[in-house]
């Protein structure tokens, strides 16, 4: 098998010389603002179904995207070819662009106050020299644990192992100049458990920047088994009202409804559910959440944003109450506020946690629903009407009891998360939103 290159041929000071010469570029053609990033990634991804080799990607891929601005013209273009000529004449594609744009009085690069002046390393690069015959071994010992697990388990949808390496630097005219290296790494098994006509499927992944903190590849396995099989002999549920407990998985979704609501584009047009919210009681008062962009080793985790803004420790919600919104420079002049370096989105959101363990939860909850997958997309952002496909477990006396399948769960946002009952210490950090278990106290469960 041959071995994947190390790194990528570009270093940072590389990247850093493309995104300066491009600057100056657009600035001696006449631009009177610029803006310009760079990025170099390389990826290893591997699936392995029912012990073969399904697919074997090598990703290599690098790009550059400059913003120009002519007073308040703006013009953006990209390419994927890093040589001089190439960006020179992106360069000259964004000018051209800019003198067809109308003018935005809020167009413009960020606030010079706000930009990062050093850049703390977050450890968030742990490359892992992973060769391609040991990436097929740890797929197939995943699906290999999973389908040994149990004669129910029938079929496989793969057991896939990845590790990406990426850096990425941005600039602009104002002097800013930073980049930092990262890697993600994951492995993930799905599989099919099937008695009688039932069939049920399920998975399991883990996902890091350090590769040694991976779960073992015969763990994910082993968890993507027993979830499929818990499934099995799955009912349906009559129609009722009752408690709802969101694992932490899916829980992060219902999260990302609310950050979502209160970004700055829905807020400034006006066609958000939590519109004109700041200062306003969203959560029960015992709720907070906390952004903590400088976590070292976590997903979420950034010294600045996409528009160079230094990211900062904040309280999003305080006590239940929005304290203001998630902002990139240009919804923040919309709406007459600063930004709040969230230009491409939140880092490291903490939702709590509780005190209360999962098992806790459930004898908490006594009797309720539990979801462990939702399906499809049934949110209206404007009024926060939710209405979802779901499938999870009923619980009565606080344990674990059938299956359940071929329901739909139905509430407001703005009353659900009023509603929020508790939230777990089982913690999923597994993205940029970080959470526990949520338990509701009461939502719609649409069944026969």
């Amino acid at each position: 098998m041959p071995e994947v290159p190390a790194s990528a041929s570009h270093t940072q000071a590389d990247l850093e010389d493309i995104v300066g010469r491009a600057l100056e570029a657009a600035k001696r053609a006449g631009a009177t603002a610029a803006e310009a990033g760079v990025s170099v990634d390389t990826g290893l991804s591997v699936t392995v179904r029912l012990g073969e080799v399904e697919t074997l990607e090598y990703q290599r891929d690098r790009g550059m995207g400059i913003t120009v601005y002519v007073g308040h013209r703006k013009g953006s273009a990209s390419t994927a070819d890093l040589v001089w000529g190439s960006v020179e004449q992106t360069v000259a594609k964004a000018l051209s662009i800019a003198s067809f744009t109308a003018e935005d009085p809020y167009a413009g690069l960020a606030d010079p106050a706000a930009l990062a002046t050093q850049v703390p390393d977050l450890d968030l690069s742990h490359p892992w020299d992973l060769e391609v015959g040991r990436a097929i071994e740890l797929a197939r010992a995943s699906e290999a644990t999973a389908l040994g697990f149990d004669a129910r388990i029938t079929n496989s949808e793969g057991g896939s192992v990845s590790t990406h390496r990426g850096l990425r630097v941005y600039g602009n005219s104002l002097g800013f100049l930073g980049g930092y290296p990262t890697t993600s790494h994951s492995v993930s098994c799905v599989v099919l458990a099937q008695q009688g006509e039932d069939m049920q499927r399920d998975y399991w992944y883990s996902s890091a920047r350090d590769w040694r903190e991976l779960e073992q590849a015969e763990a994910v396995g082993l968890h993507a088994a027993q979830r499929a099989i818990q499934r099995l002999g799955a009912v349906k549920l009559t129609t009722r009202r009752a408690p709802v407990l969101f694992v932490p998985e899916l829980a992060r979704g219902l999260v990302g409804h609310f950050v979502s609501a209160i970004r700055g584009g829905p807020q400034y047009r006006r066609s958000s559910f939590l519109l004109d919210a700041a200062g306003q009681q969203v959560f029960p008062s015992w709720l907070s959440m906390h952004e903590r962009p400088h976590i070292a080793k976590a997903l979420g985790s950034a010294p600045f944003d996409s528009e160079g803004v230094a990211t900062r420790d904040r309280d999003l919600v305080r006590d239940g109450v929005l304290d203001g919104y998630v902002l990139d420079s240009y919804a923040a002049r919309k709406l007459g506020l600063a930004t709040t370096g969230n230009a491409g989105g939140v880092h490291n959101l903490i939702v709590g946690p509780g005190s209360e363990d999962f098992a806790g939860l459930l004898r908490r909850m006594g009797s309720g629903l539990v979801v462990t997958e939702l399906m499809g997309q049934g949110i209206n952002a404007v009024t926060g009407d939710y209405s979802r496909g779901a499938a999870g477990f009923w619980v009565e006396g606080g344990e674990i009891g059938s299956p359940v399948h071929e329901i739909t769960i139905a509430g407001n946002l703005k009353d659900m998360f009023l509603d929020i009952v508790a939230v777990g210490s089982d913690l999923d950090v597994r993205g940029g939103i970080r959470t526990g278990s949520i338990l509701l106290g009461e939502m719609t469960i649409a069944g026969d």
